[in-house]
């Protein structure tokens, strides 16, 4: 779970009636403009844990991601509801992929606080993802570009909050979540193969 910064590239809010048209773009945008450049594999990292109903959006995320991209080659999904990427498993995570990926490009996706009207709000920015800070906790930063979903308010006793999130919320943001990326995905690699022929 992440705290909220000002520094933000792209935002939705996940209830507007084109959420997933317009976020797939922003993904297809980036993906385009960064991932081209020189990497072999694709891993999306979806941080959180089922145990707290507002630090499931990554495992909800990537649960909804794990079997629409298996027939990509290049592409793999980490952090499922059966098998999370979380605060205890983080830094070996991270060594992991440096160990079995080839030059991998790193999406990294997690929940986060916020003010009360940006609840909802889905942000894609370019960088490293710093996981835990939202609930003071000193983890790894992962991520060439991350996802961040605000499921709450942020200032006051977070882990309670984070226990008290509406799954609806968070339901509703990893379905466009995941949407976005696998549309997107599918016009990345369309227009790559396009390109090669």
């Amino acid at each position: 779970m992440n705290l909220l910064t000002r520094k933000k590239i792209s935002s939705i809010d996940s209830y507007e009636p084109m959420a997933v048209s317009k976020f797939s773009n922003m993904i297809l945008e980036h993906l385009t403009t960064h991932y081209n450049h020189g990497y072999d594999e694709l891993i999306i990292v979806c941080i959180g844990t089922d145990r707290s109903t507002g630090d499931c959006l990554g495992p909800l995320t990537g649960h909804k991601l794990f079997n629409s991209l298996k027939r990509y080659d290049n592409i793999h999904v980490l952090g499922t509801l059966d098998d999370p990427v979380h605060a205890k498993n983080l830094s070996e995570r991270i060594q992991d992929i440096n160990l079995l990926y080839s030059n991998p490009f790193i999406v990294a996706i997690d929940a986060c606080l916020g003010n009360v009207e940006r609840i909802g709000h889905i942000s894609l920015s370019l960088g490293p993802l710093k996981p835990g800070a939202g609930v003071n906790k000193d983890l790894p930063k992962i991520g060439d570009m991350h996802i961040t979903g605000v499921v709450n308010l942020s200032g006051f006793m977070e882990y309670v909050v984070l226990q008290n999130t509406r799954l609806s919320v968070v339901m509703r943001m990893a379905d466009v979540i995941s949407s976005s990326f696998i549309t997107a995905l599918w016009r990345f690699t369309k227009s790559n193969k396009a390109a090669k022929n």
